[in-house]
């Protein structure tokens, strides 16, 4: 070893670029927080690929559950809006909004609110003395008093275990995929019984598949919707909310850190009972008649077959099929984000690989933000959806803003 050649690489490896915050993260949660950090003044980095997940990673074709003013992503001067793209664009207000006209709208924000978004990927993060390092996947090495991890969706795949013995080839979840065109005239299962399920189900059929939709519960069909023509007697009773109308619904978007307050098994409780996979009506039409719906089956038995796979139902069906697609949601876990160097993970407090954060959604790191999905558990289910974004972004930007001052 040499010792000089080491200690002079490692003083050559000294961070010069500093930064009041950094974003992991260019999706709707992460741009909207970044707006909201540079409209506090601060010296901001966003690093990520914008809209990596809903570009690459879900389907053409798909639409959006939510209607287009809940899906506004948040700068402090309101200026770049959902209904404000709409005015400077083609593209006319609708229900449901299809992907491409939310994601070109998504980069036509990030455009005027966000402009300086770098799209290399971090590699490390460690926390040292009251700063954070982190490593750039180029070699750079960059500063920071905040860190703010908008991941999204993207690290957290859930695989069930029982399929991670089967080849990727023949299993594969919905993350994986943002073009179905491959699979035209093949057999398939899709496993799940909420919206992807069901989408995903008829964007395949679509495409020429023959598929088999096995949910473990009968399908939970939403109501049409009719966002328009409820009457006032209606809003009274079932306040329009960015979720779905109802009061509970209203509370969480329009009071959106009194969930926080609630003990966690109360909380663990109500996420679980009152948010249970469902899906669109609009949907029905594409899926009734043309998907073979398997309700109130699990699979009991799924194995490679020559090409395929042999599958056996709960109540004795045997399929076999070219393919399985797992739409079985994502399940947050820390210790699935590598860019977390071990020993900042260690200095995280969390509860079941969930990390446990303050009502400013700070870590227990002083400085280390969680944001979108990260924050559900502790902050309800407002923020498993954009409507969600900004109140998270004016929530940050204040601590962070906060944080900065108090370190100059």
């Amino acid at each position: 070893m040499n010792v000089v050649s080491d200690v002079a690489k490692s003083q050559h490896a000294v961070p010069t670029t500093h930064y009041d915050a950094v974003v992991v993260g260019a999706g709707p949660y992460g741009l909207t927080t970044a707006a909201h950090l540079l409209g506090q003044g601060l010296n901001v980095a966003v690093f990520g690929k914008t809209l990596e997940l809903w570009r690459d990673h879900m389907p053409k074709g798909m639409f959006l559950r939510s209607h287009w003013w809940a899906t506004h992503l948040s700068d402090p001067q309101k200026k770049y809006g959902f209904d404000s793209f709409f005015r400077e664009s083609e593209y006319e207000k609708c229900y449901p909004v299809p992907i491409e006209t939310f994601i070109k709208y998504a980069l036509w924000f990030q455009k005027n609110a966000v402009p300086n978004v770098d799209e290399t990927y971090v590699s490390s993060i460690e926390h040292k003395g009251q700063e954070f390092v982190l490593t750039l996947a180029d070699g750079r090495v960059i500063q920071s008093l905040a860190v703010v991890m908008a991941v999204g969706l993207y690290y957290y795949a859930n695989r069930p275990e029982e399929y991670m013995h089967l080849p990727e080839h023949l299993v594969s979840h919905s993350f994986d995929h943002s073009d179905f065109s491959s699979f035209a005239g093949k057999q398939l299962v899709v496993i799940g019984g909420g919206q992807s399920a069901v989408e995903y189900s008829a964007l395949l059929h679509e495409v020429g598949a023959h598929v088999h939709l096995v949910a473990r519960r009968p399908i939970h069909w939403l109501g049409p919707d009719r966002a328009s023509q409820r009457s006032l007697l209606e809003k009274i009773q079932a306040p329009t909310a960015g979720i779905a109308p109802g009061w509970k619904n209203w509370a969480l978007e329009y009071l959106p850190y009194l969930f926080y307050h609630f003990p966690q098994p109360r909380k663990d409780r109500y996420i679980r009972n009152h948010y249970n996979a469902a899906a669109s009506d609009w949907l029905r039409e594409r899926v009734i008649g043309k998907v073979t719906l398997h309700e109130g089956q699990t699979v009991k038995i799924m194995q490679a077959a020559g090409d395929g796979l042999d599958i056996t139902l709960s109540n004795g069906a045997k399929l076999y099929v070219d393919h399985a697609m797992l739409t079985t949601g994502y399940k947050v876990n820390l210790k699935r984000l590598p860019m977390l160097h071990e020993s900042l993970l260690a200095e995280i407090r969390t509860d079941n690989d969930v990390p446990l954060l303050s009502s400013w959604f700070e870590s227990s790191v002083h400085g280390l933000y969680f944001v979108g999905l990260t924050s559900l558990r502790s902050f309800g289910p407002l923020y498993r959806f954009v409507v969600g974004a900004k109140a998270t972004g004016e929530r940050v930007a204040s601590a962070v803003a906060r944080q900065v001052v108090r370190a100059r």
